[in-house]
């Protein structure tokens, strides 16, 4: 017994008794873990003469202290507080203070769009409308709160009266309305019933696996180089380390164009011609080759054709364009076996890291945008056109693409220069439903993609991803942009994203890759878009699928069963 009665059990229940019996002060006491059976000191910096855990003489204590006690139930508080903390709907991940925008790392348009009815409803459930309270006259003060309310005297209780007119809120008036909340046998009120019956949008889906993945060696994880091209002839050139592979999409054959390790060089950029099979090589070390990619054979190489290494590649029909870490960009007619360019164009102050013509290397498409690491955009017209306020800057083009070897004109002014990046410009992309808007991405420090108007050199809107972007296309079939990213303040990275334009509204967000997706392109029939990144692997993803094609096969089935 001497053994129990010693055991924390027995000093509880000692305690507790004592509690009971006197109507004392409570007073500290250590506190008994019951998990462990031990004593654990109490947070009270003041110790108690008796260790045996008996009562404390009141002499010592004076002022008793209101100890406050806890059951074994907890109901948080959710007055004034954030009804998503509250109920436990906080996203995924750590809010970063300094965006205003996080891309989720798996979401698409039908889980946004339900979570955005979730939380209406939400909304709607837990916060209803506070109920109409009859005026307090200003002449008659109203009691404190503190009193409790009182029956008045002289006044009955119950009694019968008719109800009054001229309040609509009454509940004679209330259920005679069919549709009042008494008569509903619904377990939302009518506005959140309103709202899930509603309409809604269709939207579409987007498969979030890539149908097929390539091993992609010595794949360079290099932002300022462009080695990834998807041709009009549905081949795909990839530049991996000194070699140029070429993947053709309806056999995956996969053959060699050409090694470099021989001149101890190395690819840093692929590009197609918007329409035919050749291809366009820049190197690390300046120089410039042409492929036929039919024949595998070299038409022509440009063995100084910059100073530096060749990051960016653009055609327009038989005009390349190519832009160097020597600052410059120099044009070149294929046709010509002249090794000058016969425009150069200089007006970026740092590496120039993305071409793009517009259009689809037609007539009209005359105007090319480029992007560099001094983190400016500017848009160039090698028609010699001139916008209002620049005439005297900028120098008249040359007459005609194909000017002879000697001709070569000065370094001209841009038509338009944008200064609103705050990070190296790579990614550019031409909106090929709308003439004139040009779409552009900035680097890890910037995260925004801007939409200008070149006609009238204006900002049409800007959109922040959170995450360095990468890359930039246009769908060829609908209204939407398809961004890469890399480098992010959040915990969603490396991913593929799909945006309707103009809304800005995310249609999806595809997740796969372990690096910074640094590269992609898109297949010749606009459905298929492949994206590669350092983690050495090309992805495949069914992005743009064609509505209804295989109705309108079944349709071509079905007229056989009219033939007799």
């Amino acid at each position: 017994m001497s053994g129990l009665k010693n055991s924390p059990f027995g000093k509880r229940l000692r305690a507790s008794h004592h509690d009971v019996e006197e109507e004392a002060p409570k007073r500290n006491r250590p506190r008994v873990n019951p998990i462990f059976g031990g004593s654990t000191p109490s947070l009270d910096s003041r110790t108690t003469s008796d260790s045996s855990g008996g009562p404390a003489s009141p002499i010592d204590h004076p002022t008793p202290r209101k100890i406050r006690e806890y059951g074994d139930r907890f109901v948080p508080s959710r007055d004034g507080g954030d009804m998503r903390t509250s109920f436990h709907l906080m996203d995924d991940g750590p809010l970063t203070p300094s965006k205003s925008r996080i891309i989720p790392s798996e979401s698409d348009a039908l889980k946004e769009q339900a979570n955005a009815i979730f939380n209406s409803i939400l909304h709607t459930e837990v916060t209803p409308p506070s109920p109409h309270r009859r005026p307090v006259s200003p002449t008659r003060p109203t009691a404190s709160g503190s009193i409790m309310p009182s029956t008045p005297t002289r006044r009955r209780l119950f009694a019968y009266s008719s109800p009054s007119t001229s309040n609509p809120a009454t509940p004679t008036r209330r259920l005679d309305t069919p549709t009042d909340e008494a008569y509903s046998m619904s377990p939302v009120r009518a506005a959140s019933r309103q709202l899930l019956e509603s309409p809604r949008r269709q939207l579409r889906s987007v498969c979030k696996t890539p149908y097929r993945v390539l091993d992609a060696p010595e794949l360079a994880d290099d932002f300022y180089l462009n080695l990834v091209d998807w041709s009009s002839t549905n081949v795909l050139g990839v530049g991996l380390g000194s070699c140029v592979y070429l993947w053709t999409a309806h056999n995956a054959a996969v053959s060699k164009l050409c090694d470099l390790a021989d001149s101890n060089d190395t690819i840093s950029s692929v590009s197609w011609v918007q329409k035919g099979t050749t291809l366009a090589v820049g190197t690390l070390a300046g120089r410039l080759h042409i492929y036929d990619a039919s024949t595998l054979q070299l038409q022509r190489t440009y063995q100084q054709a910059h100073s530096q290494r060749i990051g960016a590649l653009a055609w327009n029909a038989h005009i390349l364009s190519s832009g160097s870490r020597d600052r410059m960009i120099h044009h070149r007619d294929a046709r010509e076996p002249t090794s000058r360019p016969f425009r150069r164009s200089a007006g970026h102050r740092q590496e120039v890291c993305g071409l793009k013509w517009s259009g689809d290397g037609g007539a009209g498409a005359a105007t090319l945008a480029s992007g560099g690491n001094d983190n400016k955009v500017c848009i160039w017209d090698l028609r010699g056109s001139k916008r209002a306020g620049a005439a005297g800057r900028n120098v008249p083009a040359a007459s005609g693409s194909s000017g002879s070897a000697g001709e070569e004109a000065p370094g001209d002014a841009p038509l338009w220069k944008f200064h609103e990046h705050t990070a190296a410009v790579k990614a550019l992309a031409w909106d090929p439903h709308v003439s004139g808007v040009l779409a552009t991405g900035g680097g890890t420090q910037d995260k925004h993609i801007r939409f200008w108007n070149v006609i009238n050199g204006t900002m049409l809107n800007e959109l922040d991803t959170g995450s360095q972007v990468c890359n930039l296309i246009w769908s060829l079939t609908s209204h939407e942009l398809v961004s890469t990213h890399g480098f992010s303040s959040t915990t969603a990275q490396n991913q593929i994203c799909i945006w309707k334009y103009p809304t800005l509204n995310m249609v999806a967000s595809l997740t796969g890759h372990t690096n910074r997706v640094l590269y992609l392109a898109m297949s010749p029939d606009g459905e298929t878009i492949v994206t590669g990144a350092g983690d050495e692997t090309l992805r495949f993803w069914n992005a743009f699928p064609k509505e209804n094609h295989d109705r309108e096969l079944e349709n071509l089935v079905g007229y056989g069963k009219f033939i007799r």
